[in-house]
């Protein structure tokens, strides 16, 4: 089986990012959905803690957050730079395919049941 790849990204506006998947899939992503999901190791290691005020990144910081670049690294994923300086991120391309925003993927998404 061929492997995933992007044909192409592009600007939803302020809002969001558009990939074209070699698929034939049209992905979706707003920026604040991108961001609160970042894979780097501080960002998943905080979404596991319990609310603290003291958190590196607060929801009501979100929403202002937008991406300076977009960096490819290699052939399988992209670094986002953020307006908040955050930059340790890279989205896989197979993450960015999981957190597809689109109505199809949703759908599917809350059909799956949880994993543990």
């Amino acid at each position: 089986m061929p492997s995933l790849s992007a044909r192409s990204l592009s600007k939803q506006g302020d809002e969001g990012l558009a990939i074209d998947w070699s698929d034939g899939h049209h992905s979706v992503h707003t920026w604040q959905h991108l961001r609160t999901n970042c894979p780097c190791a501080g960002c998943r290691e905080e979404r596991q803690q319990p609310p603290d005020p003291f958190r590196i990144l607060k929801p009501s910081e979100l929403s202002p957050l937008k991406p300076v670049r977009l960096e490819p690294v290699g052939h399988y994923g992209y670094k986002i730079v953020w307006s908040d300086g955050h930059d340790s991120g890279i989205f896989t391309l197979e993450h960015l395919r999981e957190l597809c925003e689109c109505p199809s993927c949703q759908g599917k998404q809350k059909r799956e049941p949880p994993t543990a």
